[in-house]
């Protein structure tokens, strides 16, 4: 698992309610998977074309990355428009980084991140 579980709690618990606050930060709104909660999570979010790449800094166990797979889509709100995303997929960092543009860089290989969650746009 590229970082730590307990960093994730403590993330999810201190540190999003400020990120989703402060309102600089994309929001992926999301539905649980056993509770049907909606949640907001704050998340970077890249534009690729046709969607969106997430860099999953906790890896594809996340319970973000889970709700979003199991729910099939999700609503990600980034500069004050809100976009609908569907067919999220688990992709490797090769698939990811070719769809992304060059100046996104790549974290740290200490991060040991070898999974990216890719959606498409939903058009109406």
């Amino acid at each position: 698992m590229p970082m730590p579980r307990w960093w994730g709690h403590v993330n999810k618990r201190v540190f999003n309610p400020r990120a989703i606050s402060s309102g600089k930060w994309p929001i992926l709104t999301h539905v649980g998977r056993t509770s049907g909660t909606t949640y907001r999570t704050p998340l970077d979010a890249y534009p690729v074309e046709g969607g969106y790449v997430f860099i999953l800094v906790y890896g594809s166990g996340s319970d973000w990355v889970q709700n979003v797979l199991k729910a099939g889509s999700a609503r990600l709100s980034v500069d004050e428009t809100e976009v609908s995303l569907g067919a999220p997929r688990l992709v490797a960092k090769d698939e990811a980084f070719q769809a992304l543009s060059s100046d996104v860089s790549q974290p740290p290989r200490l991060l040991r991140i070898t999974e990216y969650l890719r959606m498409d746009l939903i058009t109406a």
